[in-house]
């Protein structure tokens, strides 16, 4: 059954984001504007969510959304399906997600994402990549935005610990920004190569962390913080 559920929910975002490319050649005529991108981009993540409820029985809980600053900060979230990068243009509408070049080759939706915007980089080039991702941070947090970070640089398991990626302790240091640790256990429901099953995935916001810690204290703050919480969906040891 989750096969022929998941096949039929490709089917369906084949379909819909088929849906999309009337609007991405009006915007694109347009002088691709940006809010009206980002709410086509909203509504996109949005049909994706309902399929994913509609057909897999998929669904979402939110826990501690209330701890989300009201001006921007600095989103650090683990990463084990694509669950959450659809899911955070909803549930933080205006962030700006750093992602992986790869993203923006999907057809359709990767015109949407790049102008959304994304702050796309290349991981390959390591220095201009960091410098690309505070620049654009820079740029996203002047514009009023949150920015998120998946700092593991690629999809887990819920049973790794996490492992963050160098670099996010500077972009830490260079914004000044209050920072919102969240813990995702997507990969229960929607792993890598897998097909999806049905349950609801649980985002769990914990406590802010105050700018200006040192590099190790960030580190422990939020790599420390989200592998604890993510302990409650792991397989205990006997």
């Amino acid at each position: 059954m989750p096969r022929i559920r998941s096949v039929l929910f490709n089917a369906y975002w084949a379909a819909w984001t088929a849906l999309f490319l009337a609007p991405l050649a009006v915007l694109a005529a347009s002088g691709s504007p940006v809010r009206p991108i980002r709410a086509a981009t909203r509504l996109w993540a949005r049909g994706i969510l309902f399929g994913l409820r509609t057909i897999c029985g998929l669904r979402y809980v939110e826990e501690g959304r209330e701890r989300i600053p009201a001006e921007p900060c600095l989103i650090v979230a683990n990463h084990q399906s694509a669950w959450e990068t659809l899911a955070f243009l909803i549930l933080v509408p205006d962030v700006a997600i750093i992602a992986k070049r790869e993203l923006v080759a999907i057809p359709v939706v990767g015109w949407f994402l790049r102008r959304s915007p994304m702050i796309i980089i290349d991981r390959a080039n390591g220095t201009q990549a960091l410098r690309t991702m505070i620049d654009e941070s820079r740029a996203a947090v002047a514009d009023g935005r949150s920015v998120l970070i998946f700092p593991e640089g690629t999809r887990g398991t819920i049973d790794e610990k996490l492992q963050f990626k160098r670099g996010v302790e500077l972009l830490y240091g260079r914004l000044g920004l209050p920072v919102l640790p969240v813990a995702v256990n997507s990969g229960l429901y929607w792993p890598t190569g897998s097909s999806t099953r049905a349950g609801t995935v649980t985002v769990s916001y914990l406590a802010t962390l105050a700018p200006g810690l040192s590099a190790a204290e960030f580190m422990r703050g939020t790599e420390g913080a989200i592998d604890s919480e993510l302990d409650r969906w792991r397989p205990q040891a006997a």
